[in-house]
């Protein structure tokens, strides 16, 4: 990968999470990367192709940091504490991989554009079903499907609590669910 291009899709992942995919337009990311409109279009056929480059690159940074956070952990118990605690660090801004806290980019993104069908809606879904699997995978490869849905609809839940209502506990409210059930 080029530099340049490597700067293109730094520079629009900061402006699209921060602003939303909608409202940055490529002259934007040229005038904030301070490259030029032709090196742009050498790399990336056009916006789309450039917001799913910038998916591509969240989604390996937030699955490795996940991976990262659920590493060997010895139980379910600890599945649930390690993820749930994640998030709370990340919410909080504790996560420099993953930057200032501005929501999950791929519902952000998938929302914006509406098209389900799309192949950046599409690539949204992959990234969602790769976290499942990441966090079926730390549950010891138990079939306890009911207990992996349980799990991932919470997380999805405090992901969008603590943007949209500033809900900073929700991670601890969700320990607290898992607990009980």
């Amino acid at each position: 990968m080029t530099d340049k291009r490597q700067i293109l899709i730094d520079t629009a992942l900061q402006l699209f999470y921060q602003n939303g995919v909608n409202s940055v337009g490529i002259n934007e990311i040229l005038n904030a990367s301070g490259i030029a409109k032709k090196t742009l279009y050498r790399h990336f056929s056009g916006k789309n192709a450039l917001i799913l480059a910038v998916l591509e690159q969240r989604h390996r940074v937030f699955t490795q940091w996940l991976a990262g956070v659920l590493q060997g952990a010895p139980s379910d118990s600890e599945v649930v504490e390690r993820l749930f605690n994640g998030l709370s660090a990340w919410f909080e801004g504790r996560v420099s991989a993953l930057g200032n806290y501005r929501g999950c980019f791929f519902i952000n993104t998938c929302a914006e554009l509406g098209d389900t069908d799309s192949e950046i809606s599409q690539f949204c879904q992959y990234h969602k079903r790769q976290v499942r699997q990441l966090i079926g995978e730390s549950l010891g490869g138990k079939n306890n499907e009911t207990l992996l849905d349980a799990i991932c609809l919470l997380k999805e839940g405090a992901i969008s609590a603590a943007y949209v209502a500033q809900d900073k506990w929700a991670p601890d409210a969700c320990i607290r669910i898992l607990r009980a059930l």
